[in-house]
């Protein structure tokens, strides 16, 4: 599997770690890439409400920080901090022995700052970014920051389930937006490699500026040209919600792997009114790779 050189995986202090590593390791291992393990430390802000607590306990607010009030607060960091150099730790020596077992390069970068904002600055110079399905006690919403801000495709490996195969059987999501497109052509490595990829287009638009009368076929023609096995499939059900049909498609298909633009609608859009992308990240059953 050619094109990926530079892939990130963006650990964090949870037991996903494992799963995590194990399908970047086979990704880098596939296609002959230096994989690249990112840590983010967040620094431990003391709470406003302990810091008057604190202030209470030694006589009334300060006007100015107290000697016994700054003890307090590095007390405080320091008890939080051994417990962090544990997690920290073991996430880099899960990192190393997944990569001794693979014989691949790798490096391992510590950051401190927000998640979000530390991958996204270290997807700019990566070919593609793997991250854990989002749990926002954990991460947050970090697969979606990275995918509108990082400029890179993002593989999402779900928090559940295991993952023998990934990029054996794709299924690709076309609705013929730029979106799509982009996540299509950021997918060839694994398309290419692929013994079967389905082009799936769900209430395909017809006609004039539509998709033509066999949506999904010019695609499949397109990606046979780069030596892509594909065949199309299209299914109207307009009534239906769009994400709930695609997973069930992907378990129809035996798909390890579902392919799909992301955020055509803006973020916002979709979180008020609900939208296909973030409801494949709450719901994914397969690794799903998304390009913006």
């Amino acid at each position: 599997m050619e094109g990926f050189k530079d892939v990130l995986v963006v650990m964090d202090d949870s037991a996903h770690n494992t799963a995590l590593l194990d399908l970047a390791v086979r990704v880098a291992r596939r296609s002959g890439a230096h994989l690249v393990g990112l840590y983010v430390d967040q620094p431990y802000v003391i709470p406003g409400y302990v810091q008057l607590e604190v202030a209470a306990g030694l006589g009334g607010v300060p006007a100015a920080p107290l000697p016994e009030a700054a003890e307090t607060g590095d007390a405080l960091r320091e008890s939080r901090a051994q417990p962090r150099r544990e997690a920290r730790e073991r996430a880099r020596a899960l990192f190393y022995q997944h990569a001794a077992i693979a014989g691949i390069t790798t490096e391992w970068r510590v950051r401190e700052g927000i998640p979000s904002e530390v991958a996204i600055q270290h997807a700019h110079y990566s070919d593609m970014v793997i991250v854990g399905q989002a749990r926002p006690a954990l991460t947050g919403e970090l697969p979606e920051y990275v995918l509108l801000g990082g400029g890179r495709p993002i593989l999402v490996v779900p928090y559940a389930g295991a993952f023998p195969t990934v990029g054996t059987r794709v299924l690709v999501a076309w609705n013929g937006s730029r979106e799509a497109t982009r996540a299509v052509h950021d997918a060839l490595p694994f398309l290419q490699s692929a013994a079967q990829v389905t082009v799936l287009a769900i209430n395909p638009r017809r006609g004039v500026g539509g998709e033509g009368e066999a949506p999904g076929a010019d695609l499949a023609w397109h990606l046979s040209r780069h030596g892509v096995k594909a065949e199309a499939a299209g299914l109207t059900a307009e009534d239906v919600a769009v994400a709930p049909l695609l997973l069930s498609r992907v378990a129809d298909f035996q798909a390890d792997l579902l392919v799909m633009g992301g955020y055509g609608h803006s973020r916002m859009r979709e979180i008020i009114l609900g939208g296909v992308t973030r409801e494949i990240l709450r719901s994914m059953t397969v690794p799903t790779m998304l390009s913006h």
